[in-house]
C-alpha cells in the first residue's frame, strides 16, 4: 500500500480509507458519467487502463467482485440501466433473494436485494456491501490469516473456492477470497 492509502490488485486501484471513513464509499468507472446511482457514489474515469499488479504477500491478485446490496432491486437495476450497465444475469438465491451480475472492466458487480421493494425502505439508497479477491493460493491465503479466514468451501460458481475473512479482522467492509476463474479451453 502506498503512503496515499492506495494500492493496486490486479488491475484495479483501491484507494482505503478514503476521507477517515470505513467501507466503500464509491468508486470511478471509465465509461460511467460522474453522479450517485441509486445512492452509490460515482466518479468517471479518464485513467488508462493498468496493468496487472503483482500478487500481495495475501496471495491476492485480482478482485472478483463488489458486492452492492438494496432494499429495491428494479429500483437499482434500472439506475444502472440507466447509466449504460449491461444486466449479464440474475438468479433466485433463496425466497426472500435475488442476485444480479454486471461485467465492470476486469471485475462483476454483483447486486443483491429482494424480489420485491421492502416495505419502509422508500427513498433509501443501495450501498457497497462486500468485496471477493482473487488469491492464487487460496489454502495458503488462508493459512497465512489463521483464525481470521473461514474454512475454504465450494464457490456457487463451478470448479471454484471461497471462503470469507472474519469481522475479527477488522476491516471495514466484508471480504471473501476465492480461487481464480477456470480458464476457457
Amino acid at each position: 500500500m502506498g503512503e496515499d492509502g492506495a494500492c493496486d490488485v490486479g488491475t484495479i486501484r483501491l484507494q482505503l480509507g478514503a476521507g477517515g471513513a470505513t467501507g466503500i464509499t464509491g468508486w470511478a468507472l471509465r465509461g460511467v458519467p460522474s453522479g450517485p446511482i441509486d445512492g452509490l457514489a460515482t466518479i468517471a474515469s479518464d485513467a488508462p487502463p493498468r496493468a496487472p499488479a503483482p500478487a500481495h504477500p495475501n496471495r491476492a491478485i485480482g478482485i472478483d467482485h463488489v458486492v452492492v446490496a438494496t432494499p429495491d432491486l428494479e429500483r437499482t437495476l434500472a439506475e444502472l440501466a440507466a447509466r449504460g450497465f449491461d444486466l449479464r444475469r440474475t438468479r433466485d438465491a433463496g425466497p426472500h433473494l435475488r442476485q444480479a451480475f454486471y461485467v465492470i472492466g476486469d471485475a462483476l458487480l454483483e447486486v443483491v436485494g429482494p424480489p420485491a421493494a421492502e416495505p419502509g425502505t422508500a427513498g433509501q439508497p443501495a450501498r457497497f456491501w462486500g468485496l471477493t479477491l482473487v488469491v492464487d493460493d487460496l489454502d495458503a491465503a488462508c493459512a497465512r490469516l489463521g483464525d481470521l479466514a473461514g474454512e475454504p468451501r465450494d464457490a456457487v460458481q463451478p470448479a471454484r473456492r471461497i471462503a470469507t475473512v472474519a469481522r475479527a479482522a477488522g476491516l471495514g467492509t466484508p471480504l471473501a477470497l476465492m480461487t481464480p476463474r477456470p480458464r476457457r479451453r
